[in-house]
């Protein structure tokens, strides 16, 4: 197996699983699954919101889950179109997902130093 394939296989891996219960049915919480947060990821958030390290707006951690949301299949569960449903979601609910999406990253410094 190529050095790529194996890194591949070890990020698919190493995805986590955010429980979501305001987003779940009556019987069970909505998980989210969600990969680490890539250099290529903050690249894009940071070019869309320059100021994502240091101040993350509520319209960057919203960008956060629609890049990073994935079913237990690896597709994506929300697209551009969603983000004005996301938009009209509790802040506190928004923070809590993107800031669970964003914890795969040790420090702030550490991306950006990287």
């Amino acid at each position: 197996m190529s050095l790529a394939k194996r890194i591949a296989a070890r990020q698919q891996a190493a995805r986590r699983q955010i429980e979501v219960a305001e987003w779940g049915d009556d019987d069970a919480s909505l998980i989210i699954y969600c990969g680490s947060l890539t250099c290529g990821d903050v690249s894009r958030l940071q070019r869309k919101h320059p100021n994502f390290l240091s101040n993350p707006t509520v319209d960057a951690m919203v960008d956060l889950i629609l890049a990073k949301a994935e079913n237990k299949d690896g597709e994506k569960m929300f697209t551009l179109e969603d983000k004005p449903v996301l938009m009209r979601e509790s802040v506190t609910l928004i923070s809590r997902v993107s800031g669970a999406m964003f914890s795969t990253v040790e420090s702030v410094e550490e991306l950006g130093n990287g």
